[in-house]
């Protein structure tokens, strides 16, 4: 009975999976043969084969923005897991505080990215912004629109600011799932802090930790919003990552074959990250 009710279960389903796999679908074909050829007009375009593919691979501009997109992700990974994990541990296990901690920690989550670089620039403007003036204040020569390191650091801590509760709330709700089994057996074996959290909490939360990296290494190599807004790439090329130059490719320079091109090999580092996140995941299953 329960094959059966199984069965009829796909086959309601089986409509919205075809629906998602028809548009996913298309679209991906159509970049696939937009990058194989050179497009003059509606009617006019010429099949390149790979030609696009080599060009962007040997494009140096794009080989900039790559290097600058993996060293944001992995800022983003060093300093979100640790301090996502930290105030995890930090927030209220029982009591009228926790539903107050979860909503306050959900709120930047519920901000549209663009109007979190709206926010942000505004907040860090160095003549009126509340944290420029300050910085400024202080001795800092602070100017996010002249200078390359601060522009990137600023795209840095807004990053930080807008993600680092998912990481949180990802977090908490692995330490919550433990059993207090465990913290009472560890009570009784006088166990430090430390040691309940290094032989209790973080192998419990591995699938959890695996899961928020993948997620925040997905968001972060795909950021476009919060920096177009913030700084518009620059200044010069400094916060120009992966997924402006595709933008500006495809739609400021109306480059269609070497912009799918280039979209097709950004797909696949995702993609080949993801598998390998995914991976883990499996090995941690099976050894768990």
């Amino acid at each position: 009975m329960e094959k059966r009710e199984y069965q009829w279960a796909w086959l309601m389903v089986l409509p919205v999976v075809l629906v998602v796999a028809f548009s996913a679908i298309m679209p991906l074909m159509t970049v696939v043969n937009y990058s194989l050829q050179d497009i003059f007009g509606p009617d006019s375009r010429f099949f390149v084969g790979t030609a696009w593919f080599t060009e962007v691979l040997r494009d140096p501009a794009l080989h900039g923005a790559l290097i600058r997109q993996l060293l944001f992700s992995a800022a983003v990974l060093l300093i979100q897991i640790p301090l996502g994990v930290g105030l995890a541990l930090c927030l209220p296990k029982k009591g009228p505080w926790v539903s107050v901690s979860l909503v306050l920690l959900a709120l930047p989550l519920l901000v549209p990215w663009n109007v979190v670089g709206t926010i942000w620039q505004v907040f860090s403007r160095p003549d009126v912004g509340f944290a420029g003036v300050i910085l400024n204040s202080i001795g800092f020569d602070y100017n996010y629109t002249g200078d390359s390191l601060d522009a990137w650091l600023t795209v840095l801590v807004m990053d930080v600011w807008h993600w680092t509760s998912l990481v949180i709330l990802l977090c908490y709700a692995g330490l919550q799932a433990i059993p207090d089994a465990f913290y009472q057996a560890a009570r009784i074996d006088g166990a430090s802090r430390w040691a309940v959290f290094r032989f209790i909490e973080l192998p419990k939360l591995k699938g959890v930790l695996l899961i928020a990296i993948l997620l925040r290494f997905i968001f972060s190599f795909r950021i476009y919003a919060e920096p177009f807004v913030l700084t518009g790439g620059g200044p010069g090329n400094a916060t120009t990552f992966l997924s402006q130059s595709l933008t500006t490719m495809a739609v400021g320079q109306f480059d269609l074959g070497p912009a799918a091109a280039f979209s097709l090999i950004y797909f696949l580092i995702i993609l080949l990250f993801s598998y390998v996140f995914y991976l883990t995941i499996l090995n941690m299953d099976r050894e768990g």
